[in-house]
């Protein structure tokens, strides 16, 4: 028998030791273990791992997820403690990755419009908001890569920008397009004159300088998205600020087809471009998208045609 919280804090001292940032996890084993501690129970089972996955009630969505942590947990306690069960795969429905969303160059127009047309006219959050959403439509990063920009991450005379500790603790170099650099020119000198001095580290900022929080981000996002007719009022689906990101991807691989390249030889380039863990996240896209599917099927008919 052994303490579970003790436990716990050195497989998070492991996980973390070996690059996983491991924040999320660790939020929801702490709070597996507080939930193991009002049971009274000391060692983990396949029954109270299920309990406890399958709160609450209504989140059917974050069950797996939930349970996948307690097993690589439980994986780790049961080589101290022999009773410990570690629950099985597949007792509850997988996590399904959301279908995404191609933005139109109308629909992305539209948007970063509505985002410049945001109140007050003197302020600087509608050109943020503006340059924001349209970074990450012209080069794929995420938002909390966006959001973690430093100045000194951002060399517009090199075009280039330095994406630091992001996802699974990877840092990479992401090229961008001139006129992208021209954009993010604009928004450094608003900036800029906006603030005055000091200034601080981040590149996107706050109205007074400081930090854009992502809860901030994701309300102004859902009120444009809505204002453009990209989701209904009160609607809690519907296109995501990550699905400009799909769309950048798919784009892409669909360039790559009709221009009659490899795209098999290419998607390792692109997998690194995107900062994707490993080339199988980028595979993804070929079945996720019905266009991509559909210039892989065509090809393959020009490949048969004429054979016997």
């Amino acid at each position: 028998m052994i303490a579970l919280r003790c436990a716990l804090e050195h497989y998070l001292s492991i996980r973390q030791g070996l690059g996983y940032k491991y924040r999320h996890q660790a939020r929801r084993l702490a709070d597996f273990v507080s939930f193991m501690e009002r049971q009274g129970a000391v060692t983990i089972t396949t029954k109270l791992a299920l309990a406890w996955a399958t709160l609450p009630a209504d989140r059917h969505a974050s069950w797996a997820l939930r349970l996948s942590d307690v097993r690589g947990f439980a994986r780790h306690v049961a080589s101290i403690d022999p009773n410990t069960e570690v629950p099985p795969t597949g007792i509850l429905p997988p996590v399904k990755r959301a279908k995404p969303y191609l933005y139109s160059d109308v629909e992305i127009r539209a948007l970063l419009a509505a985002a410049l047309a945001l109140p007050p006219d003197d302020a600087l959050r509608r050109w943020t908001y503006h340059y924001l959403f349209g970074s990450i439509a012209a080069t794929g990063i995420r938002l909390s890569e966006s959001l973690g920009l430093q100045r000194s991450d951002v060399d517009l005379d090199e075009g280039v920008l330095t994406v630091r500790e992001s996802k699974f603790g990877k840092s990479r170099l992401v090229p961008v397009h001139p006129t992208t650099c021209a954009g993010l020119r604009d928004y450094a000198r608003r900036r800029d004159a906006h603030l005055g001095s000091p200034r601080g580290p981040h590149f996107f900022v706050a109205e007074r300088g400081g930090a854009l929080l992502p809860q901030y981000v994701y309300r102004v996002f859902w009120r444009l998205s809505r204002e453009i007719g990209l989701r209904q009022a009160g609607q809690h689906t519907g296109p995501r600020i990550h699905d400009l990101r799909h769309s950048f991807a798919i784009r892409t691989l669909l360039g790559w087809y009709r221009d009659g390249l490899d795209v098999a030889q290419r998607l390792p380039l692109l997998a690194t471009y995107l900062g994707h863990a490993s080339v199988r996240d980028t595979y993804w896209y070929l079945c996720a998208c019905p266009q991509l599917m559909g210039e892989a099927a065509r090809r393959l008919d020009r490949r048969w045609e004429g054979r016997p």
